[in-house]
């Protein structure tokens, strides 16, 4: 019903408001009680799919990638379609309005999107408020950098979103491969890269019960600097590393938004993500846990990633172009391999 009715009304519209809309439409179905019947379309539950990853449960290893609920506002209703855990984010310290609109578009004959929201978002201390609420959803907290930060003090940045978030999150990913602030990758560097996440490990190990730390990394990295961020992992300690995030790569694509400047997700991004994900898990030995996520649009995506070296898988597009029913074919193809 989604893909035939569903989705084509709401491709009629701008697909930032879509998402606002969206956002207000699941809120009602929650507040008129459709939790349950919500979970009971879309929830695998079985211990079989359940994952134990950098010393945590996942009920299941599909979780939804951050910037679905950048401020932590829908975590809990968003679960009910069968995510076994949410990333929020990214967050930054300081609230920003994100890029000037319009900055999000559809590809539909690429089946993909082009964003350049621009980490658009409340602030890190309203999203602390959110996650207060929390109550059993499995959350990973994405950081980032204010626009206006420069990359010099950029790890104020960081520290400042781990610190307010600690209590409240299970996981932390670091943010330094959005395409759509300005000079952020260069932070990928090896250099500042490794500073960077040594400062937050440290930090880290002094609390008494520290947190996993992962690594976002961007698609269109070389194969010489996989094998720093190889390295970098095995240095600083970090828990794994999340591949990928979108690409500014736009090969192959048909869709007139093509030429639109940000972050290219969806289908086009499988292959890369994939091959991005065996070469970490085959030059590293295993040595970390790796979360899949770039154009997992069938349980097929899914199953090639956790193949290749993944141990988690994460939706975007593929979560709006396919539906929530793609999370509950996901997690019974997985059942049907075991």
């Amino acid at each position: 019903m989604y893909k035939t009715l569903i989705r084509p009304f709401l491709f009629l519209f701008d697909p930032e408001k879509v998402h606002h809309f969206s956002f207000a439409f699941i809120r009602f179905l929650h507040a008129l009680g459709f939790s349950r019947w919500l979970q009971h379309l879309y929830l695998v539950t079985d211990r079989r799919l359940e994952r134990k990853v950098f010393g945590l449960t996942f009920k299941n290893p599909v979780g939804l990638a951050a910037g679905f609920d950048k401020d932590a506002t829908l975590y809990k209703e968003l679960s009910d379609f069968g995510f076994g855990f949410i990333e929020i984010g990214t967050l930054t310290p300081k609230p920003q309005a994100g890029n000037p609109k319009k900055r999000l578009f559809r590809l539909q004959e690429d089946t993909a999107i082009i964003n350049r929201m621009g980490f658009n978002n409340l602030g890190v201390d309203k999203a602390v408020l959110q996650l207060k609420k929390n109550k059993g959803v499995l959350i990973g907290g994405n950081i980032g950098k204010n626009k206006k930060t420069p990359n010099e003090t950029a790890t104020n940045d960081y520290v400042y979103c781990f610190e307010a978030l600690f209590e409240v999150v299970d996981y932390f990913v670091v943010n330094v491969s959005s395409p759509n602030t300005p000079n952020l990758r260069a932070l990928q560097d090896k250099e500042p890269l490794t500073a960077l996440l040594q400062t937050l490990q440290n930090l880290n190990n002094k609390k008494s019960s520290p947190k996993p730390i992962l690594l976002k990394i961007a698609p269109d990295v070389t194969n010489e600097q996989l094998l720093d961020i190889i390295d970098i992992v095995s240095k600083t300690k970090i828990a794994g590393v999340i591949a990928t995030n979108t690409t500014i790569s736009r090969e192959g694509l048909k869709s007139r938004n093509k030429a639109e400047t940000g972050g290219l997700s969806g289908k086009p991004l499988v292959k890369r993500s994939t091959e991005v994900i065996r070469f970490l898990s085959e030059k590293s030995n295993k040595a970390f846990p790796i979360i899949g996520v770039g154009g997992i649009h069938s349980a097929k995506d899914a199953i090639e990633k956790l193949d290749a070296g993944a141990s988690l898988v994460q939706l975007y597009t593929g979560f709006i172009y396919e539906g929530p029913a793609l999370v509950k074919e996901i997690n019974n193809a997985i059942l049907n391999r075991s």
